[in-house]
């Protein structure tokens, strides 16, 4: 399964950082200049994972079906955009995993649904990226996650068969996506999950409860 593995792709959001901090802030803002009682942040940090569709759910209760969702959605992109990584940190042993990658020769990047407006500026921000040798983001390649296009846009940057990279996810859609790229895929157990996600459903490869055990998975299993 991971016997022939020679890089690790990861989604962004919920699965290397803890951007909920920041695309909370973003839309509790919007709350606060209309004269509404901020949220706690508890309360955005399960739907971080769903972008600006999940923060305005959160903040005003709205779906993309409603008339205002487009403007309010715009407004919530420019606060985000002045916050990027304010807030936003690794997750603990994220960067201790990375070393872990770059050490053993593995080369390494991120495959996100976040568009490359925020991605960008926040991957040239934060010292962790400084060794991805990829970054794909949701409107890099026509389709966004669980298309497997992001991924296999990846793996040609990566001048990898898609077969030799394994893909770590913190959403459904993610290990959709990994599967069908051809990709052995690991659910990340310990970012944003949604309200009632069920992990064992997702028909993952594998599945790691912190950073930690994504490398002791591949590390084990890549042994001879």
């Amino acid at each position: 399964m991971f016997d022939d593995i020679e890089a690790v792709l990861f989604d962004l959001d919920g699965t290397l950082i803890d951007s909920a901090p920041d695309l909370g802030a973003a839309a509790d803002k919007m709350r606060t200049d209309r004269g509404l009682a901020p949220l706690p942040l508890a309360d955005y940090r399960p739907m971080a994972g769903a972008g600006a569709r999940g923060m305005l759910g959160v903040a005003f209760g709205l779906t993309p079906e409603h008339a205002d969702f487009g403007a309010l959605k715009e407004e919530f992109f420019a606060n985000y955009e002045a916050c990027l990584t304010e807030r936003t940190n690794a997750f603990e042993g994220v960067a201790e995993l990375i070393a872990q990658i770059d050490g053993a020769g593995l080369k390494w990047g991120v495959v996100t649904n976040k568009s490359e407006r925020f991605t960008l500026p926040l991957t040239r921000q934060m010292p962790l990226f400084k060794t991805a040798k990829a970054i794909v983001s949701g409107d890099t390649t026509p389709h966004a996650k669980p298309h497997p296009a992001p991924l296999l846009e990846a793996a040609r940057l990566l001048g990898l068969p898609p077969g030799r990279c394994v893909y770590v996810g913190d959403d459904e859609r993610d290990i959709v996506a990994g599967r069908a790229a051809g990709m052995p895929t690991v659910a990340a157990a310990y970012g944003y999950l949604g309200l009632a996600a069920d992990t064992g459903g997702w028909k993952a490869d594998a599945t790691a409860v912190s950073p930690d055990a994504i490398w002791k998975l591949l590390n084990f299993l890549r042994m001879p």
